[in-house]
Formats: C-alpha cells, structure tokens, sequence
C-alpha cells in the first residue's frame, strides 16, 4: 500500500517561500508514478496546483506558474514543491498525490487521476 506523507508547511509573510516536500512509501523500486500538489482553502473545492508525469513532463495551475516548481527525485520517491513570492490567496492545506504509470499532461491536475493521497500539510500566508 503506497502511503504518502507531506512536510514543510508552514507560515510566512507575502512575498516569502516555502518547500512542500512529500516521502512515499510503499512504491515499487522500479515503479514510476505521476505525481501532483493539490490545495484546499476553507470553503473551496480543492484544486490542483502542479502535476509531474512519469515521463517528467510537468503542468501548473495558472495562478502559480512562474512563481511555484514542481520537482522529483525517483530514487528517493519523493516529490517536492517549491513556493516563491507567496500570496495570501496561497493560503490552504496542500496535499500530495499519486498515480502508478504515466498521467496525460492534461490530466495532471485533476482529482480525479489519482488514487494515492497524503494527508496534508498547512500554508498560511499573511499579507
């Protein structure tokens, strides 16, 4: 059973950064999944903010691109997200995601794709 656990959260002022850092457990050694930051602000529906491929192919969500990088290391089976120039409206709990074998790039950011979910870690952003 894959199991993921997300690290890092934290809060910071406007204009501040973070790294999310999510270990997964339960992966096979030659196994390869796409993978994906998702986030959830109080009263809103969770979406999704990066997603990696198996491929290392990678999408953001429009209100992160340029300021959020997504990355992996396979070996360690482990997935990470960088933050730069946070916002408020970067505020929620962010959760990693996983998927065995390759993700369209298309699909990386919905819910809907994967089937392993960590349980979250808080970023709070004060202005």
């Amino acid at each position: 059973q894959v199991s993921l656990v997300e690290s890092g959260g934290g809060s910071v002022q406007a204009g501040g950064s973070l790294r999310l850092t999510c270990g997964a457990s339960g992966m096979g050694s030659s196994d390869v999944y796409s993978m994906a930051w998702f986030r959830q602000a109080p009263g809103q529906e969770r979406e999704g903010v990066a997603g990696t491929g198996s491929d290392g192919k990678t999408n953001y969500a429009d209100s992160v691109k340029g300021r959020f990088t997504i990355s992996r290391d396979n070996a360690q089976k482990t997935l990470y997200l960088q933050m730069n120039s946070l916002k408020p409206s970067d505020t929620a709990m962010y959760y990693c995601a996983a998927v065995l074998g390759p993700g369209p790039l298309a699909w990386l950011l919905r819910q809907t794709t994967y089937r392993y979910w960590g349980q979250g870690t808080q970023v709070t952003v004060s202005s």
